[in-house]
């Protein structure tokens, strides 16, 4: 999953640079001379423009399909911050990989349970949650999993129940590789697991990022959502030095990004100012399609299938396919 020009483990440049985000300066977007093929992980990409973060916008191919499923990736939509789209990632991306022909298993780690009311499933009507799959050894993740209307999407649902497992799992032996020891059975039947993590940094959002192979960080782009950015990383960097070494940041994805306003674009300069290759060349807008898609309980690839924020996760999808 790494990048070119980047150490092994990014979460390590990535502290350092969230450590000196305040220092950063506004950049000034890169000219960049035409459109000849650059390459990325091995591979040659096409640039089609300037995007956003003021880099040449690289056009990724289809992936190509596959001949089995297995074993999963697991990614933790993580940030401590609310309402910054981690829900709403995790939806949409998950929707747009099963479009690239990849089984996705989403898992809701947010006592909330808004990424099942984003599905069109009521949290508070159901019998067993992720809480049971955690808390009972006698309840596995197959108890659990639904269908979802989405083909190749299934969905590890949780609700208010959740909120107590952090307090119960304080005396637990191994409480951090509690969900790694529910994902295990299931890994050989899904191409990804997305979890998508609460707004806070406690036990909960431990045990994802003990279990994940990397984290993706939505960063709305507003001045608020940088300064908890070192945080994150350095709780990050603590899981990877003394939990799961092979933890590595996939990326940062900017989200909510406003062209219209100067201080969106100040931000997303900042943002790439300090973490370069790290930030996706995807960049969310905010639209008011993604507020309808939580009240239609679909991904916006099935309820607006040629808006903009579709096409957004569909290229974000094959970014993800790529690193």
């Amino acid at each position: 999953m790494s990048t070119p020009n980047q150490p092994a483990h990014p979460a390590e440049s990535a502290g350092s640079a969230a450590a000196n985000l305040n220092d950063v300066k506004i950049a000034t977007p890169a000219v960049h001379d035409g459109d000849e093929p650059q390459e990325r992980n091995g591979k040659k990409v096409k640039l089609e423009g300037i995007g956003p973060t003021g880099r040449p916008i690289r056009e990724h191919p289809e992936p190509a399909p596959l001949d089995h499923h297995g074993p999963a990736k697991i990614m933790a939509m993580c940030n401590q911050k609310g309402g910054v789209g981690k829900t709403t990632s995790t939806i949409n991306l998950g929707a747009a990989l099963a479009e690239c022909g990849r089984k996705v298993l989403l898992v809701d780690f947010d006592p909330q349970g808004a990424l099942a009311v984003g599905l069109g499933i009521q949290p508070h009507e159901l019998d067993q949650t992720v809480y049971n799959a955690i808390m009972e050894r006698s309840v596995s993740a197959t108890d659990v999993l639904m269908k979802t209307r989405v083909d190749g999407v299934d969905l590890l649902p949780s609700n208010i129940d959740l909120s107590a497992a952090e307090v119960q799992l304080v005396a637990e032996v191994g409480r951090e590789h509690t969900l790694l020891r529910v994902l295990r059975p299931v890994m050989n039947d899904y191409d990804y697991v997305l979890v998508d993590c609460q707004p806070s940094l406690g036990l909960l959002t431990v045990n994802a990022l003990t279990a994940a192979d990397g984290v993706i960080i939505p960063l709305e782009c507003e001045f608020f959502s940088l300064r908890g950015v070192a945080l994150l990383i350095d709780t990050i960097e603590k899981v990877q030095e003394r939990l799961n070494p092979k933890l590595d940041i996939v990326g940062i994805l900017a989200t909510m990004y406003d062209p219209r306003t100067l201080h969106s674009k100040e931000v997303m300069a900042r943002v790439v100012e300090a973490f370069g290759e790290t930030v996706f060349d995807t960049v969310i807008n905010r639209t008011v399609r993604f507020p309808e898609t939580t009240v239609a309980g679909e991904p916006i690839t099935t309820w607006a299938p040629k808006s903009a924020g579709a096409a957004a996760y569909r290229q974000l999808a094959r970014e993800v396919i790529a690193r």
